[in-house]
């Protein structure tokens, strides 16, 4: 018998899309015609495995409508050119912004998808000069090159790293832009922001999100009304997949996630900041 047949019912996400969005976001599909809290992210907003993420938290706690863009395995890309979701957020009364990953997004050395922004499309001629001995075409996943990079030369895998940061900077102030002056940025990792050198980390290819330093989220501070910090507990962390819901198939996925006690204080983070900010705005 496959294994397959022997997997658990999945847990529904009701995708829905939104106006000429092309995205498939975690449903139901809310009303924009009343007050509402817009939530941009990657898979961690999602939701992806946890039955109740910190939107769906947020917004029974407040009893408000909150509108999940979580993008699995999104970057800035899956978000600042979709018209429809930056007028979305713009017209929030608020709109969370995860900080995500540098190696989300497209840049002078290599293309990612447009949606599913994990996905590595193709190296710059620039980006082959390089890496002159690398065949690009082995990869399928960003992160995967970026490893085969690393390994192969530390010294010249540093430029990757700051064109990738500068890139980051330079999308995360056209998506704010476009988001409007109601937005607070949210860190949520396993990590604390931090301006050790990525060398100087412990397993630094699978830390997220990944290349962003406390020096950039604090040159990004006048462009938004706060920054909200979610460093899971200790106590979260070691309860792992306990409560979750995925197939057997991908149960090593679901333990590099953050589990379903991480988006509980999470919630717990967010909740009182954005009371501030909503009740500072009336």
């Amino acid at each position: 018998m496959k294994q397959e047949t022997l997997e658990p019912e999945m847990l529904s996400y009701a995708p829905c899309r939104y106006g000429a969005s092309r995205v498939l976001f975690r449903g139901p599909r809310k009303r924009l015609d009343q007050p509402y809290l817009a939530f941009l992210g990657g898979t961690e907003t999602y939701g992806k495995f946890i039955e109740k993420p910190f939107p769906a938290l947020v917004e029974k706690a407040m009893r408000q409508t909150c509108v999940n863009f979580g993008c699995v395995n999104g970057g800035i890309d899956a978000f600042v050119n979709d018209t429809t979701v930056m007028d979305i957020c713009y017209n929030a009364e608020l709109t969370v912004v995860q900080v995500m990953g540098a190696n989300f997004l497209s840049n002078r050395f290599f293309t990612v998808h447009p949606r599913r922004n994990d996905r590595f499309l193709q190296a710059s001629t620039v980006l082959k000069a390089i890496y002159h001995d690398i065949d690009f075409a082995e990869f399928s996943f960003t992160r995967h090159m970026l490893g085969a990079l690393h390994n192969k030369s530390i010294e010249r895998f540093e430029t990757v790293v700051i064109e990738l940061r500068e890139a980051w900077m330079a999308r995360m102030h056209s998506l704010l832009d476009q988001v409007g002056e109601n937005a607070v940025l949210f860190w949520f990792s396993e990590a604390e922001p931090s301006n050790v050198p990525w060398s100087d980390l412990p397993h630094q290819l699978q830390v997220d999100p990944l290349f962003i330093t406390k020096d950039m989220i604090d040159r990004l501070r006048p462009l938004v009304k706060d920054v909200i910090i979610a460093q899971p507990s200790r106590d979260a962390l070691t309860r792992g997949t306990n409560g979750m819901i995925y197939p057997i198939s991908q149960k090593g996925a679901a333990h590099e996630m953050l589990g379903v006690d991480c988006h509980k204080e999470a919630a717990a983070a967010l909740i009182p900041k954005i009371r501030d900010q909503l009740y500072t705005a009336e």
